[in-house]
């Protein structure tokens, strides 16, 4: 038997960093959601007792560092299972790009084994486990649209953002989430309001959505990338009304209720840009 998993890429609607925690971790408020961009798993079993990773990317390993892998065997190792997976991934979520493509692999892989080895692990259980991986993992195995706070594990899920198409662009360069971080001053940084982008989606309201979406770690990013910086100023001339960056970056991002406008701004950033996607919204 063969199973197939997606797994989607993440946006953040707001990123707020509330402090630093006592285990050297940072205190976040995020809400997040999916989009119709998409990693895919298959999981094979083996004859033998054994971990086998293959993908074509000469940016992603194939080996124990791969968060796919660390997930099969987080779950081995913790259910006891004695059982062998191949675990075939087709990787068209960007690399380093702030959508969380890696640990939407990795909570795929979780959700699939959970399935094809009947373990029946509760999805809130499967999330737990999954913050043993990266902090994003648990939202990933949720799955769907959500506060998130703590380091990543205190999960509530919210209603869908109002129907939209969403523009995406990534600067040819990769982004590491820890150097970001550690360039945070808790002082300086900008915090988003979060109450009233959860109040969006609480009315189904696209305009005050649009509005409010904000990213604590923007400016940090902007300041050590300034190709992200040129690539927003792009999308705003172009004609978006609102551009965030996702994560730590490099991607950023604009809504738009239109197809027509949002085909329009596909259309001009292609030229500026290599990496440019028109998908919707999932959440």
């Amino acid at each position: 038997m063969i199973l197939l998993e997606k797994a989607p890429a993440k946006i953040n609607l707001s990123l707020d960093i509330l402090g630093k925690r006592e285990d050297g971790f940072h205190e976040v408020e995020m809400i997040m959601t999916t989009i119709d961009l998409s990693d895919r798993i298959e999981l094979h079993p083996l004859d033998d007792d054994d971990i086998k990773v293959s993908l074509e990317s000469r940016f992603v390993p194939n080996d124990e560092r791969n968060l796919a892998y660390k997930a099969a065997k987080l779950i081995k190792e913790t259910y006891h299972i004695k059982k062998g997976i191949h675990i075939k991934m087709t990787k068209n979520i960007p690399v380093s790009a702030g959508l969380g493509g890696g640990s939407s692999d990795a909570a795929a892989v979780l959700r699939g084994l959970n399935k094809l080895w009947s373990i029946g692990i509760t999805t809130e259980n499967l999330a737990d486990l999954g913050l043993a991986i990266g902090s994003d993992v648990p939202f990933c195995v949720i799955n769907s649209t959500a506060l998130v706070k703590g380091r990543g594990e205190i999960i509530q899920k919210l209603p869908p953002p109002p129907p939209c198409w969403i523009v995406l662009a990534k600067p040819d360069l990769g982004v590491s989430t820890r150097t970001i971080f550690q360039k945070i001053s808790i002082e300086k940084i900008a915090h988003p309001n979060t109450s009233e982008i959860i109040q969006a989606l609480m009315e189904r309201d696209f305009l005050r959505l649009s509005n409010n979406l904000g990213n604590s770690l923007e400016d940090i990013t902007l300041e050590l990338y300034p190709e992200v910086r040129q690539l927003m100023n792009k999308m705003k001339q172009v004609g978006s009304s609102n551009v965030l960056m996702s994560g730590s970056g490099p991607t950023v991002y604009s809504l738009i209720e239109q197809e027509n406008k949002a085909q329009r701004l596909y259309n001009g950033l292609r030229g500026f840009c290599n990496e440019v996607y028109k998908v919707r919204l999932l959440g």
